[in-house]
């Protein structure tokens, strides 16, 4: 769900592109990464305007870590990169994503991003340098203009029914279909091996021309593969092999191509693990709480000041613009929470909505907790439909249940549960409130990594503390040994 501040940028919830729609080629140019003839797609006039465009809505949809020291580290290594970059007619911008999984994607025109996830798993900062020296190189080589897209794949898993609820409103129906379209994560239709290739070849070079060691990629790419493999059967929110598909031979072609380049002679800014380790230190990990978060099955968002409970067991996704949850054996079947407008009014909330005139003299009137609120329970076209709006703080708030007719009468006091449960936060609620910070600890002499997450809390497993810090198998630390650990710490949100 959004913050407040994403509230004030925004006051609609503007669908994105489901897909982009390039302009008529223009001719043949040169490749600036090769020399060699290639169609040109878009003039590059047109390509920066494209970049500006996904920009905003990847600003919308996803949000930038507010931390400009962060942000200007990872922006001063990819400015002295792309310094070294065979094309100059596009302006390399850095960002760091709010995005739990770890990823890096370029849009086109020069804008480059990682995201905070991806920075958790870093190791030196020869290993972020060789990433953002790889989404240079599709920048260079014009890759991202042609293969660029934004979509969520949750959603679209979802296969939410958007002509159904069209059928009870077009605006419903529009509003509820962009929920296929808002991004949990900006996606980059994956680009070939070919690609991957060059921009592999071309990302090492210019890292190493600018002073980075080229070797931490292979490194770098492992560790994205443990990764992966970690997570494959949980969340499918993007990453970054969904964009940038890897090949058996692809470490062992990096590590051959990286021994044989030589560096410039800068050398980096966290030149020492405990340089790097100063730089990450308090980044968030996990969700993010001005978002809202999961606790214990309810969804609680301590800037808006409301709760509600989803169904025990179902999937469940919050994105800038939405949280949804969905009944695992079945995908037809959804609860989506949606910011509907401004106002103290759910009826007017309901109307603006676009509700047709049969259903809309159907709104039942009811509290929600002291709450003022209206609910439309209906079928349409073999859909059922529980639609809630309600009042709170200056907003008015959707709750949509939908699945299948010859399952509804089952599924309504399960929507009407959880529409009945939308309450302003409690105190308590508040103070459940927690968020993930990178800490470093100092392992003790002996002390096993399981042992080390004992002690300090951690809400990592042994597996992705491993992952996030380069070890394997779990073996005892060294005495002094820093490592990289989430610690859950008091929401600074919360009172006390």
């Amino acid at each position: 769900m959004p913050s407040l501040a994403a509230i004030r940028r925004v006051r609609a919830l503007p669908a994105l592109a489901a897909a982009l729609v390039l302009a008529l080629p223009v001719g043949c140019a040169r490749n600036p990464t090769t020399g060699r003839p290639d169609l040109v797609l878009v003039s590059s006039e047109r390509e920066r305007e494209i970049g500006r465009e996904e920009a905003a809505k990847v600003e919308q949809s996803i949000g930038h870590v507010e931390d400009p020291v962060l942000q200007e580290w990872v922006s001063s290594i990819g400015s002295r990169i792309a310094g070294f970059s065979p094309r100059q007619d596009v302006e390399y911008r850095f960002h760091v994503l709010d995005m739990i999984e770890p990823n890096a994607f370029a849009l086109p025109g020069g804008h480059v991003y990682v995201s905070r996830g991806l920075l958790a798993l870093v190791n030196s900062e020869d290993a972020l340098a060789c990433v953002l020296g790889h989404e240079i190189a599709h920048v260079a080589a014009r890759h991202s203009v042609r293969r660029v897209t934004v979509a969520t794949p949750f959603a679209l898993a979802l296969g939410l029914p958007t002509a159904v609820v069209g059928s009870i409103s077009d605006t419903l129906g529009s509003v509820l279909g962009g929920v296929s379209s808002l991004a949990a994560g900006a996606v980059i239709a994956p680009y070939s091996r070919q690609q991957e290739r060059a921009a592999d070849r071309l990302g090492l070079e210019l890292a190493a021309q600018a002073g980075w060691d080229p070797t931490a990629m292979a490194r770098f790419l492992h560790t994205l593969e443990r990764e992966e493999q970690l997570k494959r059967n949980g969340s499918r929110r993007p990453r970054f092999f969904d964009s940038h598909p890897s090949t058996p031979s692809r470490v062992r072609n990096t590590e051959r191509h990286a021994g044989g380049l030589e560096r410039g002679p800068r050398s980096p800014s966290a030149s020492t693990p405990s340089a790097l380790l100063d730089r990450l230190d308090g980044l968030m990990v996990g969700e993010n709480p001005d978002r809202g978060v999961f606790v214990d099955g309810s969804f609680l968002h301590p800037e808006l000041g409301f709760a509600i409970r989803f169904p025990e067991g179902w999937r469940t996704a919050n994105v800038n613009s939405y949280v949804a949850a969905v009944e695992p054996a079945h995908e037809d079947i959804l609860s989506i929470l949606q910011l509907a407008g401004e106002g103290d009014d759910p009826a007017a909330g309901a109307v603006a909505d676009g509700l047709d005139e049969e259903v809309a003299k159907k709104l039942e009137p009811v509290d929600l907790g002291g709450l003022a609120a209206v609910r439309i329970v209906s079928t349409r076209r073999g859909k059922g439909f529980d639609l809630t709006w309600v009042a709170h703080r200056g907003h008015v708030y959707r709750i949509v249940g939908t699945g299948p007719e010859g399952k509804f009468e089952r599924l309504k006091p399960i929507f009407r549960e959880v529409a009945f449960s939308f309450h302003p936060l409690t105190e308590a609620e508040r103070d459940r409130i927690e968020v993930g910070r990178l800490r470093i600890a100092r392992a003790r002499a002996g002390e096993s990594l399981e042992a080390l997450i004992e002690r300090t809390g951690s809400s990592w497993s042994v597996e992705e503390a491993g992952i996030a810090n380069g070890i394997e198998g779990g073996g005892e630390l060294g005495a002094g040994q820093p490592v990289k650990l989430a610690i859950p710490e008091r929401h600074a949100g919360s009172r006390g």
